[in-house]
């Protein structure tokens, strides 16, 4: 993939760019999130997209995050339509014992959280994100060849042209630098459905 393809939404302070990776150095109190159970809006996290009208595709990438030791501290894929509608998927610091992998999708103004922990000196993840029209698999990977499904989720406002990338925050007092390498963009990998035929 080529960078030059992708443009800011909300563009950070400190970044680098150096051929296929991206450095991104958090600033504090930045986050995505909207109204469910916090009541909070949060909605100033920097995402690094491109745009595509194609309907099946796969994007995948390496996070790295050595650096990333203050709770929330977290870096990943995001689609981000608007303030409303967009989900991520990151490992998200939470103590010195584990950290949540986790994704996020809102729908009209709402968020949703679906985590597992994981242990928290675990400082990489590939991330793919998986997209038929409107439906989409979120998955991970230790290595990049081996993926594991995380989510499947339905966009309401997902079924045309959409932007993805990659973002990096900390919601609360604290700053990282997120290394996002390994861009690629392919055939979707996710297949079509073989068993039940729709209604």
């Amino acid at each position: 993939m080529n960078l030059e393809d992708f443009v800011w939404t909300r563009e950070p302070k400190h970044y680098v760019i150096d051929g296929d990776t991206l450095r991104v150095t958090t600033a504090p109190h930045t986050d995505l999130w909207q109204r469910t159970y916090y009541h909070f809006r949060n909605d100033n996290a920097p995402a690094f997209q491109m745009e595509t009208e194609e309907k099946y595709f796969s994007f995948a990438v390496k996070t790295s995050f050595e650096e990333s030791n203050h709770r929330f501290d977290q870096c990943g894929i995001v689609m981000y339509l608007d303030s409303d509608n967009w989900l991520k998927c990151s490992t998200e610091y939470e103590n010195e014992n584990f950290q949540h992998l986790g994704s996020v999708v809102t729908n009209h103004g709402y968020s949703d959280w679906a985590t597992t922990e994981i242990p928290s000196n675990v400082k990489s993840m590939w991330y793919r994100l998986n997209r038929r029209e409107d439906d989409y698999c979120i998955e991970n990977s230790d290595d990049g060849m081996t993926w594991r499904q995380m989510r499947v989720c339905h966009m309401h406002e997902g079924a045309g042209k959409i932007r993805f990338g990659v973002y990096a925050c900390s919601p609360e007092d604290s700053s990282f630098t997120a290394v996002f390498s390994s861009f690629q963009f392919a055939e979707c990998a996710w297949e079509a459905h073989d068993g039940q035929q729709p209604d």
